[in-house]
């Protein structure tokens, strides 16, 4: 009984542990918010490139673009909140 209640708790713990941590492709060293460029300077800077932002949120430390790009193509994107450049991945290489 001991045992069983103690593999619970574990479970638990380790669903826990894994929901809290960044559901993207990329993360990012990224310090304190405080010294974070503005998502609105990264939008700008997007759409002057030809984007068409749907969304941008925090993942992983990093700014998660959903957009589609200057070639029409559908982008899921990351950017370094303190110097605004294209953090690589699998999908988004460049």
């Amino acid at each position: 009984m001991k045992l069983s209640i103690s593999i619970v708790l574990l479970s638990f713990a380790l669903l826990g542990a894994s929901s809290a941590s960044a559901t993207g492709l990329a993360t990012c060293d990224s310090g304190a918010r405080e010294t974070w460029q503005p998502q609105e300077k990264l939008e700008k800077m997007l759409v002057e490139r030809g984007w068409k932002i749907r969304r941008v949120k925090e993942d992983g430390g990093c700014y998660e673009v959903y957009a589609f790009d200057e070639k029409g193509e559908r982008v899921e994107a990351y950017f370094h909140p303190k110097t605004l450049t294209l953090v690589p991945t699998s999908r988004y290489p460049r």
